[in-house]
């Protein structure tokens, strides 16, 4: 390496005076600046675990509301336990990857059946828990019992990454144990939970991908805004290339009594969305046409299905895909009272209580727009 290249990171971070004074500057940032949210005023470790779950690949703002319903239908441990899988994919329903309130659900089983319903404070057992791993387990306990534990999230890896002039991604195996092992110093005597929230809180206010720097109460310390680097570092991930992919959904009604009901399935175990209802979609194979789509169906159902209209075009991404989804009406050759399991007949209200996949939310609010009275117009005098 010659001298004029920056080494991969700095060493500033190995002398105890300048983690004392990083550590204090950014606490007195953390306590002028630090946002309300219910989870700090009210740091039960339940209410902490349902926060970060949440939390995981999802913005704070959508968070809220999503926390307040949750806590207000399942206040304990118990009742989360013994709650319906689809009534807590149903309070789920919006914020994506649904296999979090899954493993949720099988955690306060645990926790029912091994703890007493108490959640453990012991950083093993919680480790043990479904859907809890050693940021999750370090965040629980930190914050809501001050347990001396680090904690490294997407936020918390940038600020740590930019203080020490990290080059590679955090990922890495060896720069992931690096930044793993400054988290763990860093840790004040006491107070480790405030620590961690502070750091999370400067990754999300003030560091983030494109940093504030003006407005950072570490940018004295921090090696990358010395080095001009705020922008490389952390080093970048390859983007995902997504694939473009075309599909087709149907809504096939019938007249129920004085109302319309509509075909509509629990999407099974394996398949994009498993525990979600949905209407007639393919989601599990290619179909090119919009006939191969009409064709699977018809096999699950016994019956041919009539093709009509394309009433609306949803686009989405969902992993690597970009799709787009074609929404056609679509008719029965002849009438189906009993659909083979698991298809069934829904009404609008029942639509309402169901767990929706999110496209399928969008087919169903766009049915209910179309069923409203109109209004009569107004004139005026």
């Amino acid at each position: 390496m010659s001298s004029t290249s920056a080494p991969p990171h700095c060493d500033d971070w190995e002398r105890s005076t300048w983690r004392t004074s990083t550590r204090r500057k950014l606490l007195r940032w953390f306590e002028r600046n630090a946002r309300e949210l219910p989870w700090r005023s009210d740091p039960k470790p339940y209410h902490v675990w349902v926060s970060e779950i949440m939390l995981q690949q999802t913005q704070v703002a959508t968070v809220l509301p999503y926390y307040k319903r949750w806590l207000k239908s399942f206040p304990s441990i118990t009742a989360l336990a013994e709650a319906d899988e689809a009534e807590l994919m149903r309070h789920w329903e919006g914020l994506g990857y649904y296999r979090r309130v899954r493993s949720m659900h099988a955690a306060a089983k645990k926790i029912v059946t091994e703890h007493d319903g108490e959640f453990p404070l012991r950083y093993e057992e919680v480790l043990a828990l479904p859907g809890i791993g050693r940021y999750t387990a370090g965040a629980i306990l930190s914050i809501s019992t001050d347990a001396k534990l680090p904690i490294l999230e997407g936020n918390t890896q940038r600020v740590f990454s930019r203080l020490i002039g990290l080059r590679e991604h955090p990922m890495e195996k060896r720069a992931n144990a690096l930044l793993w092992d400054f988290a763990t110093r860093m840790l004040p005597r006491s107070g480790s939970g405030t620590f961690n929230q502070a750091a999370m809180e400067l990754g999300a206010l003030v560091c983030q991908p494109k940093p504030q720097c003006d407005q950072c109460p570490l940018v004295s310390q921090c090696n990358a805004a010395e080095l001009g680097l705020q922008t490389e570092i952390p080093g970048k991930i390859k983007k995902v290339r997504y694939e473009d992919r075309h599909e087709f959904a149907f809504v096939i009604r019938r007249k129920k009594a004085s109302q319309a009901e509509y075909l509509v399935r629990p999407l099974p175990d394996g398949e994009r969305w498993a525990g979600l209802w949905d209407f007639p979609r393919p989601t599990h194979l290619p179909t090119k046409t919009v006939e191969e789509a009409a064709e699977w169906l018809g096999t699950q159902l016994g019956v041919d299905v009539g093709i009509g209209p394309r009433i609306q075009t949803l686009k989405h991404a969902v992993t690597k895909y970009r799709i787009r989804l074609d929404v056609h009406d679509a008719t029965l050759a002849k009438p189906c009272p009993r659909p083979p399991g698991p298809w069934s007949w829904a009404n609008l209200e029942t639509l309402k209580s169901l767990p929706l996949s999110t496209t399928g939310r969008k087919i169903a609010d766009s049915i209910e727009s179309e069923t409203q009275p109109m209004l009569p117009a107004m004139h005026a005098d």
